[in-house]
């Protein structure tokens, strides 16, 4: 449904409930009051129909069609355009959820434009129904209205963001493969958040320093004050879990790079052990060769050998292959192989 609220009021108080466009902007003209269109999702038409009626300017319904906005505030003559980023945290899945809102604000209308669930603007036109006192100030205090809305549901999304980076202080000297993806998620949600919140803090200003200029009511200066507080407040700690994260995301990678090296001296040590053992094989079956190859040669069937008749030729053999092992084995003694 695309028109989800549509009503007129006079001195704060709900006239009249129009059931489409057309009616709503005659009954307009006739209690010369403040009209408060709630859309979602509009198609072309609507729009269409919404801006020639409150001659909204071309580029910002533009905006509010197509959506996929940041946010900002821009004024084109007596309309006040105004884009906000509500967010909501989604408990089961651990997840921050971003939606977009446009907001129209002219001398005697406001139109409401929503490209996601939240925030419940119901909750804030009933709020404000049952204030009609404040309501009575106009379009603006609709507004502050909204911008107060959105920054409350702030909130909760700061409180989930400081759960999850406190549990990733516990898991982070696990140095898991699952950390890092963790903290990489968390940081690119942390830095959405920052692009929802950090320009609210100019545009409160902008409207504080319109106040006079545009005949802004002293009771909705001071709400706004309030709302800009607490943004700020919200900022600054959605700065500090970008810094927090930032840092945790460095230890995790020097806590890996420090497994990985003690895994590597670990291997390195064990290949080490392995060449030490090699050297000590190798050695003795060199030291054993020696002998064996004297006694090999000596060992042949021909009739014909150098020193077969010598009668010193046992003696010298035996010392021979002595001799080679003793020289040998000191060798590779004096080589720390054995």
């Amino acid at each position: 449904m695309t028109i989800v609220d549509n009503a007129v009021y006079v001195d704060g108080r709900r006239t009249d409930t129009p059931k489409n466009l057309d009616e709503m902007y005659e009954m307009l003209r006739d209690r010369s009051g403040m009209a408060w269109i709630g859309l979602y999702r509009p198609g072309l038409e609507e729009l269409r129909s919404v801006a020639e009626e409150f001659c909204l300017h071309e580029l910002a319904v533009e905006d509010a069609l197509n959506g996929h906005q940041r946010a900002k505030l821009e004024r084109y003559g007596d309309t006040l355009f105004t884009v906000l980023r509500p967010a909501r945290y989604l408990d089961d899945v651990e997840k921050v959820e971003f939606g977009e809102l446009h907001v129209f604000v002219g001398p005697d209308f406001v139109v409401t434009v929503r490209h996601a669930e939240s925030p419940d603007l119901a909750k804030v036109r009933h709020r404000l129904e049952a204030a009609s006192d404040l309501l009575a100030l106009g379009p603006q205090a609709v507004l502050y209205a909204i911008l107060d809305e959105v920054v409350d549901g702030y909130g909760p999304v700061v409180a989930g963001l400081e759960n999850d980076i406190d549990e990733i202080e516990d898991e982070l000297f696990s140095a898991g493969p699952d950390v890092a993806r963790r903290i990489y998620e968390l940081s690119r949600e942390v830095i959405e958040f920052q692009r929802a919140t950090h320009p609210l803090r100019a545009m409160l200003e902008a409207l504080e320093r319109g106040a006079e200029k545009y005949h802004l009511d002293l009771e909705l200066q001071t709400r706004l004050r309030d709302v800009h507080d607490h943004i700020i407040r919200i900022v600054e700690r959605v700065d500090a879990f970008r810094v927090l994260l930032q840092s945790a995301l460095t230890v995790h990678a020097t806590l890996v790079a420090q497994q990985q090296n003690a895994e590597m001296q670990r291997l390195s040590e064990s290949s080490l052990a392995q060449n030490e053992e090699v050297k000590k094989i190798s050695s003795w079956a060199a030291i054993l060769f020696a002998p064996t190859l004297v006694g090999t040669i000596y060992g042949m069937n021909f009739d014909h050998m150098p020193e077969l008749a010598w009668p010193m030729g046992y003696p010298a053999a035996v010392g021979l292959m002595l001799a080679m092992g003793v020289a040998l084995y000191q060798s590779f003694k004096r080589r720390q192989w054995l």
